[in-house]
């Protein structure tokens, strides 16, 4: 019954990732065709090979400042794509542009598809243009933010330290616990030299640190930068042609179930990562057990805890007892995570950073920060709230 979707007569057939780092000299489009221009070269493909774009969230009439810089057009223009299908848009999961080329893919619609996400997030907030993620002093705050900023909501760590607090009410979890998200990315982070945050991090810092929204501190929310991913997504059919090791798409979703908001949710403990998770296990006969490594979202080192157990690696509220102590999720652990340091050392990068990671350790290429041993089977998740997909990436 695994063996019927659609997602399984797709691979990942090439990867390219853009410098990354703070307030870079270089705009959206130039990071993006440098990203573009290094995963045809990994895949062994030629510009005129691509026929498909898919991106997430597209051009957004009302974006934060670095955003989302590039859209399909831009890129199609710079580099005179000639395309089949393209698609991006605000209304899905962020893992919408690897699930949409998926299916664009097996139906026949295109057979090499670009999908990417660029953010100069960094420089755009240096230039003194963004006040918050919601829009900037120049512009009238409109949609549900007009809600939302009465209450002091001003951006996401508000609406995730709402449900922090109320996970560490319910299930007794402390910021000692939490902590050690922030610290095993960091000590994954000082091996990989393209990560933003490469010193040393200790419990006595973490502890010490300024607190952002009352529980998370700032080394619990992830790092703005400028840089662009890139990952092809293409047939499988083309494995014997490709320059690299090509890695399978085992399963993927981004199910909605409930509310498309981070607040009045049916129980505030609660996101989309658990739906997620059951969507994704019911496409594959692959169980949690079998998963070598896992990069989750940690766009705040609490939505990693919603993940482990929303992916079944542990129970239902028993995520800070899991990573207490930070053995079972260190780089030799039971369950290593964030092995490039995540997006709260890394940077964020949105998503598909995490699979441009995933792919580098399944092909053993990670360099400083390969994880030792063969590691065949990786658990990827991107979103916070209920926006939220996961995939399985499996090598053979």
């Amino acid at each position: 019954m695994a063996n019927i979707f659609a997602e399984k007569q797709c691979v990942i057939s090439g990867i390219g990732q853009s410098e990354i780092g703070r307030r870079l000299p270089r705009n959206g489009l130039q990071l993006t065709v440098d990203a573009v221009k290094q995963a045809l070269d990994d895949a062994g493909l030629s510009r005129s090979d691509i026929d498909g774009v898919s991106s997430w969230p597209g051009q957004m009439q009302h974006a934060a400042p670095g955003f989302s810089p590039v859209s399909i057009t831009d890129l199609r223009e710079a580099m005179d794509l000639k395309l089949s299908w393209y698609n991006a848009g605000i209304e899905s999961t962020q893992m919408s542009a690897i699930i949409n080329a998926c299916m664009a893919v097996a139906s026949g619609q295109a057979r090499h598809v670009i999908c990417f996400r660029t953010m100069t997030e960094a420089s755009s907030m240096a230039k003194g243009t963004r006040s918050s993620v919601q829009g900037t002093g120049s512009q009238r705050i409109s949609g549900p933010f007009q809600w939302q900023l009465p209450f002091g909501a001003f951006s996401a760590s508000s609406w995730a330290a709402l449900v922090a607090s109320r996970y560490m009410h319910e299930f007794g979890a402390t910021r000692e616990q939490l902590a050690q998200v922030a610290l095993n990315a960091r000590s994954n982070a000082m091996l990989n030299e393209r990560a933003v945050y490469r010193d040393p991090l200790s419990m006595d810092d973490y502890l010490a640190s300024r607190m952002i929204s009352d529980p998370l501190c700032l080394f619990d929310c992830d790092v703005p930068i400028d840089g662009s991913t890139v990952i092809i997504i293409s047939h499988k059919d083309c494995v014997p042609d490709l320059k690299s090791k090509a890695i399978h798409i085992e399963a993927i979703g981004g199910p909605l179930y409930g509310r498309d908001s981070w607040d009045q949710q049916d129980d505030l403990t609660r996101f989309g990562a658990e739906d997620a998770g059951k969507m994704l296990w019911s496409r594959t006969d692959f169980k949690p057990k079998d998963v070598d490594f896992a990069e989750l979202y940690d766009g705040f080192s609490f939505l990693t805890l919603l993940w482990l157990e929303g992916l079944g690696f542990c129970g239902r509220g028993e995520a800070a007892a899991f990573v207490e102590g930070g053995q079972r999720i260190g780089r030799d652990g039971e369950l290593p995570l964030a092995s490039h340091g995540g997006q709260l050392s890394a940077g964020r990068t949105h998503g598909l950073g995490y699979f441009h990671e995933a792919v580098k350790q399944l092909r053993g290429e990670a360099g400083s920060h390969q994880l030792s041993g063969d590691r065949k089977l990786a658990v990827v998740s991107n979103g916070g709230g209920n926006l939220s997909g996961a995939a399985l990436l499996r090598r053979d």
